[in-house]
């Protein structure tokens, strides 16, 4: 079996063993994956391909409905998650127009093994017995430990530890509400970790209220409610993610109640998101509102600067060794994104996989050029004539002075700090900000950049004047 490759990444087929030689019996997937691979090496050019594309397997699992790839780190995975998700399954869908669904997972935690197809049918082994509990898929990185919290959403996190916790049920249900990729479903994901870790044999169930919705509408057709009624009701831990997506259908509602009632009624745990507060979701019924106003309703509120900053340095610790970002670089981030947590990953994501493929340093300029429009999308439009007023009222001086010909280091270092935050905080042109500072040559604002970037890391004086400055132009 030695020259037989079991790797369907690389061959695109199972090895099967036929009179002493070998033969390779290539399922639909296996088919299709070859000729996908092959176009993707074509569209995305060798340097991509190899570092990125190159390592993606193809899973078998016997179902040409769904493709399952996997890569070797998590990292990896995220990456071709954000940049060729749609387009695998594009791909896969002009060669088999049944495929629904392409998932990218992690290879550590792909559940199907590849086996080797025997040739001659033996007779099958026993089927493993069923676990007792339910096993949703869940997001190996949403944990408790790698929850960032602080004020702004504290009362979340430590109700999330409580309800996952062993023993009698302090509180059911749990309404969590946020804007968009603020951290609720990465709470739901730690909250069932916890409570399976302790309790690995209990029922637990994790869909969005839309799947709810879709799964009940197809009971409904196959004539089958008692199975899902069953599934649902019979749950240790229920999680419902975006309850929103039900508002104003009112066959899913009335079973959605029913539900709840059942879970309640049981003392069992359930957990709801939603991206606004019971009161303000238009659509859904009061009864159902009600239920929710029974438990603890806890919100995760807009992260603040801080918190930004420590989600982007837990973010860097969880990449590979190895993978270096500048401080200034991650003040940048934290400062321009502002609202969602999970366009802030993404953004960091982007500047290293970008740093990667072009061989190029990670440095402010680097992160501007590749993240142009992401900063200008989150940024509130701060002036150059902003800056200059903050800068001269917090070092006692008179604005004309920052524009002035003098030389005086009382002068001199707030307008270095000065132009420094114009090229932080705003998108103007080296050429522009000099300008704007009494007519100066762009090479005098490289100058006072790269000289307060050296003072904050040996001044905490100016370090500090630096960041409360921040704060006060950016709230």
């Amino acid at each position: 079996m030695s020259r037989c490759d079991t790797r369907v990444a690389a061959g695109g087929g199972l090895c099967v063993a036929f009179n002493g030689r070998y033969a390779v019996q290539e399922s639909e997937a296996a088919r299709a994956w070859t000729r996908v691979r092959a176009s993707l090496r074509e569209s995305a050019g060798a340097r991509l391909f190899e570092q990125w594309l190159k390592p993606i397997e193809l899973v078998e699992t016997g179902d040409a409905d769904a493709i399952r790839l996997t890569l070797p780190s998590a990292f990896m995975t995220n990456w071709v998650r954000n940049h060729y998700a749609d387009r695998l399954l594009h791909e896969f869908r002009a060669i088999l127009p049944t495929v629904r669904t392409v998932a990218i997972e992690t290879a550590a935690a792909a559940e199907a093994p590849l086996t080797l197809v025997p040739a001659v049918a033996a007779p099958a082994a026993p089927a493993p017995a069923q676990p007792a509990g339910e096993r949703p898929v869940l997001d190996p990185r949403f944990t408790f430990d790698r929850f960032v919290a602080d004020a702004s959403n504290k009362v979340a996190f430590n109700a999330a530890r409580a309800l996952a916790a062993p023993g009698p049920v302090r509180f059911s249900p749990l309404f969590l509400h946020s804007g968009t990729g603020q951290g609720k479903t990465h709470l739901m994901h730690a909250i069932a970790h916890e409570f399976l870790a302790a309790q690995p044999d209990a029922r637990v169930m994790f869909m969005s209220a839309e799947r709810f919705m879709f799964d009940f509408v197809a009971a409904l057709r196959a004539r089958d409610t008692f199975a899902f009624k069953a599934r649902l009701r019979g749950c240790d831990l229920l999680l419902i993610d975006d309850l929103q997506f039900i508002a104003g259908k009112d066959s899913t509602q009335e079973e959605f109640f029913h539900t709840v009632n059942e879970i309640m009624a049981a003392g069992k745990r359930l957990v709801i998101s939603a991206d606004r507060c019971p009161q303000a979701l238009d659509g859904i019924e009061s009864r159902i509102l009600g239920r929710m106003a029974i438990g603890l309703v806890a919100d995760i509120k807009t992260p603040p600067l801080e918190l930004r900053r420590a989600i982007l340095d837990r973010k860097l610790a969880d990449m590979p060794e190895g993978v270096k970002v500048p401080a200034e670089v991650l003040d940048l981030l934290a400062g321009r994104i502002r609202t969602s947590v999970r366009e802030l990953e993404g953004a960091l994501n982007r500047v290293i996989a970008y740093a990667q493929l072009t061989g190029d340093a990670i440095d402010l300029d680097f992160a501007i050029s590749v993240l142009g429009d992401v900063l200008r999308g989150g940024q509130r439009r701060i002036t150059i004539d902003e800056i200059q007023k903050a800068v001269s009222a917090h070092f006692e001086l008179k604005p004309i002075d920052l524009v002035s010909a003098r030389r005086a280091r009382a002068v001199a270092r707030p307008r270095q700090i000065a132009m420094y935050l114009a090229k932080r905080l705003t998108t103007r042109s080296l050429p522009e900000i000099g300008r704007k500072f009494g007519g100066r040559d762009h090479s005098t604002v490289i100058h006072a950049v790269r000289r307060i970037e050296e003072l904050r890391d040996s001044d905490n004086d100016i370090d500090g004047a630096v960041r409360l400055l921040m704060r006060q132009l950016e709230s």
